[in-house]
């Protein structure tokens, strides 16, 4: 048996790795976006998911749900983490600069709070959490950079359309508590059929996909977005909601923000300024009152 502190380890190191996934996932999407129309690239990202999600739950000898319920599920699973957020979000980001639809984005745990205390109350919502969430979105500001913030207003359409992705991530991280009774695998699986069988059309009759001609870059920045920041990241981000509950999975958009300094760090040399140093111990700060209890 594994000891308690231990389990507990290992989850923080898969929300970290969480962390590292969708944080690319903001790399490649402008990459991708700049040549493949938001919902044929989303379409192309659920689709790819999907082949190699079910190809893992067969491997791993998996059965799907029988129950037509089941598949209801995933379905509002699927509106919630992908139709309705990744299009969303790939439309603001065509808007907005970066650093203002990091700080947008990172909203979520404090949607997931706020629903959590005054609607669903299905886990504990104590003021040390939205200590926390609060205290991780001012850290996201500070990594960022508080000259992000000066964009805010001036395109109107587009921030909402990032915030709403905010708004869709927490609905997903509460919502997807009902899959416990499924592996990870099946419910990633499930979630992005259900997203594939609604956005692969939506794409034919949008967009016309095979008018298109993106460039190389372009493909490949969409293959990396569906394998390592969709697959492998929903079998992740379900088992951690599992784990961590929801405003402990969604505490990841806070760890999201500094995956591009620690990159520039390591692998650029880059420096890091006081206020970004102060902003990645204030975000780590805040996932930590969120994901850790209060003694007896």
């Amino acid at each position: 048996m594994t000891s308690a502190p231990i389990r507990k380890t290992r989850e923080f190191a898969l929300l970290g790795v969480l962390a590292l996934l969708w944080g690319s996932s903001y790399l490649f999407i402008k990459i991708a976006v700049a040549e493949i129309p938001p919902i044929s690239l989303i379409a192309l990202r659920v689709s790819v998911a999907a082949i190699l999600l079910v190809a893992l739950v067969a491997w791993r000898g998996r059965r799907f749900p029988r129950r037509l319920s089941d598949w209801r599920m995933f379905m509002l699973q699927a509106w919630f983490n992908s139709i309705a957020a990744w299009t969303v979000l790939a439309w603001g980001q065509r808007h907005v600069d970066s650093g203002l639809a990091s700080v947008l984005n990172s909203t979520s745990p404090i949607f997931v709070f706020l629903f959590t205390a005054l609607v669903t109350r299905h886990e504990p919502a104590p003021p040390r959490k939205l200590l926390g969430a609060c205290l991780g979105l001012g850290g996201v500001v500070l990594i960022v950079g508080p000259s992000a913030l000066q964009g805010l207003g001036s395109d109107l359409a587009g921030q909402i359309a990032v915030l709403s992705g905010a708004l869709l991530y927490a609905c997903a991280a509460i919502y997807g508590r009902r899959f416990s009774h499924l592996p990870a695998e099946v419910t990633a699986a499930g979630t992005m059929i259900c997203a594939s069988a609604v956005l692969v059309p939506a794409s034919l009759l949008v967009d016309r996909p095979w008018q298109l001609s993106p460039s190389l870059a372009a493909l490949a920045a969409a293959l990396a977005l569906a394998v390592l920041c969709t697959a492998l990241a929903l079998v992740l981000y379900f088992r951690l909601v599992r784990t961590l509950g929801s405003m402990g999975v969604a505490s990841q958009a806070y760890l999201r923000a500094g995956v591009g300094v620690a990159l520039g760090v390591l692998l650029l040399g880059e420096s890091i300024a006081l206020s970004t140093g102060l902003g990645l111990v204030a975000a780590l700060l805040g996932v930590v009152l969120i994901n850790t209890r209060a003694g007896p």
